[in-house]
């Protein structure tokens, strides 16, 4: 069944930059860790999600599907409109790449979370280590 473009138009405006479920669980999973943070700190490069200023660290939480993870989800590209995904996805990747070159640049680390990482044992201590070193 195919969507009427005010059905996907409705359904795109849904669609969250900010305070997202899995920016939300990883959050959580941070306080409960005791870590404290800054949010969407807009004069970094990308505005992360998550920001530690006293660190000088910050962590994207991204989307497979919207920043081509290789990931099950985020390999998948919708059958209408494959170009226009295919190159929306792209340019997500070439942003993402510049974005991780400036935060560098800027003196500051950064860590990626995946949306399909949310559920693993392990993130836990993936932020830990990503926290705790220097």
């Amino acid at each position: 069944m195919r969507e009427t473009p005010e059905h996907r138009s409705r359904t795109m405006r849904a669609v969250k930059s900010r305070n997202t479920s899995p920016e939300l669980a990883v959050r959580r999973l941070l306080h409960s860790m005791g870590y404290r943070y800054r949010l969407h700190r807009a004069d970094l490069p990308g505005k992360p999600d998550i920001v530690f200023p006293g660190r000088r660290k910050a962590i994207f939480v991204h989307g497979c599907f919207w920043h081509g993870h290789n990931c099950p989800r985020g390999a998948r590209i919708p059958k209408e409109n494959r170009a226009y995904w295919q190159e929306k996805i792209d340019r997500n990747r070439s942003r993402d790449k510049k974005v991780s070159t400036q935060i560098r640049l800027a003196n500051w680390k950064r860590l990626i979370i995946w949306e399909c990482e949310i559920r693993s044992d392990d993130l836990s201590e993936k932020l830990r280590q990503f926290l705790d070193r220097d």
